[in-house]
């Protein structure tokens, strides 16, 4: 009786194992996570290394999970200003989320070393507000190891962020360069 339940218990393991692993479904908290903001006036640029993410191989299904305190500026008092209910209003938003797709996904051998250009699209969440994006990344396969790499605009307003008049109005700029790596 005692061996029969060992060959069961190890019958499920392996089957769990093994279906663990065909679903292709990989996670990372190794993640950074940029913008950057130019006008005349000045530069504002703040990293966050919090963020959590999932890829799944199979169907190209991505996720991140930004949370919103955890970027770090240069000087306490653009984060102070960032946090605040006049900006991003972190205690209300906590978090930003993008749920997408790699929609090139025949394009990208996860089993083979090399740079991949993916198209990704999805729904990013921020402030509160949800907006279809598109965009270009770059996947590096390295054995067991991958990364996304992707840059781009987001235009403030977008997500109900404006500023039209007072310091931030000429501080900020009205599109931000956001820029995004994760490794897997």
């Amino acid at each position: 009786m005692k061996n029969k339940i060992l060959t069961l218990a190890l019958i499920f393991t392996v089957g769990l194992t093994a279906f663990a692993q065909s679903t292709g479904k990989i996670k990372t908290q190794k993640t950074h996570f940029k913008f950057y903001s130019h006008t005349a006036v000045e530069d504002i640029e703040a990293n966050n290394y919090k963020a959590i993410g999932a890829l799944d191989k199979t169907t190209g299904d991505v996720i991140f999970s930004v949370p919103m305190q955890s970027f770090e500026f240069e000087k306490a008092k653009m984060q102070q200003h960032y946090n605040s209910p006049k900006f991003l209003d972190t205690k209300k938003y906590p978090k930003s989320k993008f749920v997408g797709r790699i929609t090139n996904l025949n394009e990208v051998n996860f089993n083979k070393d090399g740079e991949y250009q993916a198209m990704v699209e999805g729904k990013m969440t921020i402030h509160g507000k949800t907006q279809n994006i598109k965009e270009n990344a770059t996947l590096s396969v390295n054995g067991n190891n991958i990364q996304l790499k992707t840059k781009f605009n987001l235009k403030l307003a977008d997500y109900g962020i404006a500023f039209k008049n007072g310091k931030p109005s000429t501080n900020i700029a009205k599109v931000i360069e956001i820029s995004a790596v994760a490794e897997y």
